[in-house]
């Protein structure tokens, strides 16, 4: 990354977080007035995975949802670059701590499975900040931000595994340390082993690596995401258990739970989540497209 964009983005993360929520809010409102893939996409979604609401409801989900994108973007320069103590200061709340910390008293190491909703780089930096943590790590599209990403993950204690055979075994050996790992569980598959299961009553390809992991480690699983608090008050983290068969022989139903517990997690803040990401890409074989 140019020295000169490297130090704007320092000069950024220095500011307060309402600042950096302030200035997110502005680009979610341009990007709701103004025509745009993201606000489609955003659209199409909540029209598939909540027909039962109307379509003056499902338009206001969207505005709240570009708006708490644009703190997304905003927020996460501070993430990566600002002051680790600062950072620790954001967590105001944490609900179901006891049930990380009764995971680990397993000694079998611990699955964090956090979908993409409030502020998923939070989890993973309050996590590895408390105990030993390794995750998944596809490298940045864009290769100035490489460095940036990484330094910004691991300077809290977080270990980055590749999403391949190799970061599997490193997985695999983080567990048998009693170590956490961080999957991000809501990403269509595309290419690469998947199920499909229901998302919102929409058959959505999911992954079955998180539940093959999880059944032969027997590693106890739990559900996390840090939702956003109004006003650049910080974050609540909520830990989660995950739904009975996760870690099951059958992939099918694997697969299903998997997407259970994301959507338990997107029910806390659905405003917070992904929407403009093209879920139900990959289409069951014979079905059309559900996006233009």
């Amino acid at each position: 990354m140019h020295p000169l964009a490297l130090f704007l983005l320092r000069f950024v993360a220095r500011l307060p977080l309402s600042v950096l929520h302030g200035a997110g809010t502005l680009l979610g409102w341009l990007s709701w007035l103004v025509p745009n893939p993201n606000k489609t996409v955003a659209l199409r979604n909540l029209e598939l995975c909540f027909p039962q609401q109307g379509r003056a409801a499902r338009h206001a989900l969207a505005r709240r949802y570009l708006i708490e994108a644009g703190k997304t973007l905003t927020e996460t320069i501070a993430l990566w670059l600002g002051d680790p103590e600062r950072l620790r200061a954001y967590t105001r709340e944490v609900r179901g701590g006891e049930l990380l910390e009764q995971a680990l008293a397993q000694g079998k190491g611990v699955i964090i499975v956090s979908p993409h909703i409030g502020s998923w780089e939070y989890v993973g930096l309050y996590c590895a900040a408390l105990h030993p943590m390794t995750c998944l790590y596809r490298p940045a599209r864009k290769q100035g931000l490489e460095s940036v990403v990484v330094s910004g993950r691991e300077r809290m204690g977080m270990r980055l595994a590749p999403t391949d055979t190799r970061g599997v075994r490193i997985l695999l050996q983080a567990l048998k340390g009693n170590e956490l790992i961080g999957i991000l569980p809501d990403q269509d598959p595309r290419d690469e082993a998947g199920a499909f299961a229901p998302f919102f009553g929409v058959p959505a390809k999911t992954m079955t690596l998180l539940p093959r992991l999880a059944h032969k480690s027997g590693a106890p699983v739990l559900f996390a995401c840090a939702e956003r608090l109004p006003r650049g008050r910080g974050f609540r983290l909520h830990f989660l258990p995950a739904p009975e068969g996760l870690a099951g022989n059958d992939t099918i139903a694997a697969a299903a739970a998997l997407n259970q517990g994301v959507e338990q997690c997107v029910r806390i803040a659905p405003e917070q989540y992904q929407w403009a990401y093209k879920r139900f890409r990959t289409r069951p074989e014979g079905e059309a497209s559900l996006y233009l």
